[in-house]
């Protein structure tokens, strides 16, 4: 039954995120890109009907479906993806250039930032073309030719100055033009030559006077999925704790012992999401209150989120936004998991580990989370030992995963944003490809992680561009994003066979 509900919400949730994005590149059908993904989950959960004594399915019912699938999609996402035709000229007295794909990459659909696609810019006279050129100073931006999308009106040239000086200045020339009328773009191609791009604001005066105000903080909302959530984890707690359900039904009082994992895992969600929003506001990024997702049975929550509702202004807010949420989640997740272990105890080593056996952990699964349990635990903890958690160790050990998950350098995670904001948006692409290919790798080493491979494999590559995507980090925040990389190193790999030896563990 379990593996029925855990169906249905995946289901759900990957119709909704190719609902959201797919659907904007391609004229492939919804359902036809979500049946795609989905071949994995349906030939495995046929296995588990019918055999519900619990076997594994054989390797090639494992490993065939999440090859195919991918395949699939991106043949279907290919093949719906709609003919090029020439552009039409929008004022015949209007000099245009063509516009070729090498030249400008970055501005395919999927690329521009969120909120643009369904509008169009409206035809520009050649008064305002002229104007439009005279806000490119000589000494800031050498403006070469105009282009005209469907998208964009792309304003292509030679950078002069650094990005940026050069960014304000634009942006603030444009401005004094169009008003509002138009999102300022500073963008790269492929080949690393800055470009901007004019796209139609959906946030300016006009269309907002068009459009009924959205309300983005909705407290009832954020308060009851709260509440949702934390009955969910204290009943899944109490499990944990090794409450069963028939003491449950006799004394319900007895579902209190899940306290202890409930309040701290929700803490960890909760000061991660916060951190993303509290980052967000500081950069006066329109975004939601952070949302809990309850979760009847695992571990009682599918995590939390905010939904950013405008564009990023510069790759320091993208990277400012992203790297708070990790950082937060952390450091409460360290004292959570001390508290945890001082109250939990060393077992002997089951015949079968696994990540996921809170009954009996095998520490060495995570070079961070070894070494605070040879700290916690000392001498008592040895080379053939485990460990069963207490509830509040699970939830500081779960907040490592959530950290580690989260820090993946690919398409929409923290860590994507991370590398999109410290190398460009080209070399995170790249970055994502390498990343999702070493999981997959590890997956056939480690069986714990095939469903982080799935979760990858089927995530968009490339982050949403800012509006000024091409000035660069401050070295401080370089460093900061390495030693984020460094900790999901930390997380991820197990203990290495010289450290083992080192620490007796």
């Amino acid at each position: 039954m379990e593996s029925i509900v855990l169906f249905l919400i995946l289901s759900i949730f990957i119709y909704f995120v190719i609902d959201r994005t797919v659907t904007k590149i391609t004229n492939t059908p919804p359902w036809l890109l979500w049946l795609a993904l989905m071949i994995p989950s349906f030939v495995w959960l046929i296995w588990e009907l019918f055999f519900p004594e619990g076997s594994n399915p054989p390797a090639p019912l494992i490993y065939i479906p999440l090859i195919i699938s991918p395949i699939i999609y991106i043949w279907l996402i290919q093949k719906g993806k709609p003919k090029q035709k020439e552009e039409k000229k929008i004022d015949s007295k209007l000099p245009l250039n063509p516009m070729t794909k090498p030249d400008l990459p970055d501005l395919n659909p999927e690329n521009i930032p969120m909120g643009y696609k369904k509008d169009l810019p409206r035809p520009i006279n050649a008064e305002e073309e002229k104007a439009l050129k005279d806000c490119f100073p000589w000494g800031v931006y050498y403006l070469q030719k105009i282009d005209y999308l469907p998208q964009a009106i792309v304003c292509v040239g030679k950078l002069r100055t650094e990005p940026e000086k050069a960014y304000p200045t634009v942006k603030k020339n444009l401005e004094r033009v169009f008003n509002d009328r138009f999102l300022v773009v500073f963008q790269e191609t492929m080949q690393g030559k800055p470009f901007f791009a004019l796209v139609p604001n959906p946030y300016s005066e006009e269309n907002k006077a068009k459009q009924a105000p959205e309300k983005l903080t909705k407290p009832l909302t954020a308060i009851a999925l709260l509440l949702l959530t934390l009955i969910t984890t204290t009943i899944i707690g109490a499990e944990i704790s090794g409450v069963s359900v028939e003491e449950l039904e006799r004394d319900f009082s007895l579902v209190l012992q899940g306290l202890p994992y409930s309040l701290c895992l929700l803490g960890i969600l909760g000061i991660h999401e916060l951190s993303h929003y509290l980052f967000a506001v500081f950069h006066r990024i329109k975004t939601t209150l952070p949302y809990f997702i309850p979760l009847p049975f695992f571990l009682g929550t599918f995590g939390a989120f905010i939904s950013i509702k405008s564009p990023m202004p510069h790759r320091k807010a993208v990277f400012d936004v992203a790297l708070a949420g990790p950082v937060g989640g952390f450091l409460v997740t360290i004292p959570v998991l001390v508290w945890g272990l001082i109250f939990s105890r060393v077992v002997p080593m089951a015949e079968n580990a696994s990540m996921l056996d809170f009954n009996a952990l095998d520490p060495r699964f995570s070079l961070i989370f070894a070494v605070i349990s040879k700290i916690i635990f000392g001498s008592q903890l040895g080379a053939g030992d485990a460990i069963a958690l207490h509830p509040a160790a699970v939830a500081g050990y779960i907040g490592l995963i959530i950290t580690a998950l989260n820090l993946m350098p690919v398409g929409q995670l923290d860590g994507g944003h991370i590398v999109h904001a410290m190398f460009g948006q080209g070399k995170a692409v790249a970055i994502g490809q390498i990343a999702r290919l070493l999981v997959i790798l590890l997956a056939f080493i480690r069986p714990e992680f095939l469903l982080w491979a799935i979760i990858l494999i089927f995530m968009p590559i490339a982050d949403q561009p800012a509006l000024n995507d091409v000035t660069e980090l401050d070295n401080t925040r370089d460093f900061l994003g390495l030693m984020s990389l460094l900790l999901l190193i930390f997380i991820l790999f197990p203990v290495p066979p010289i450290i083992a030896q080192l620490i007796n563990i």
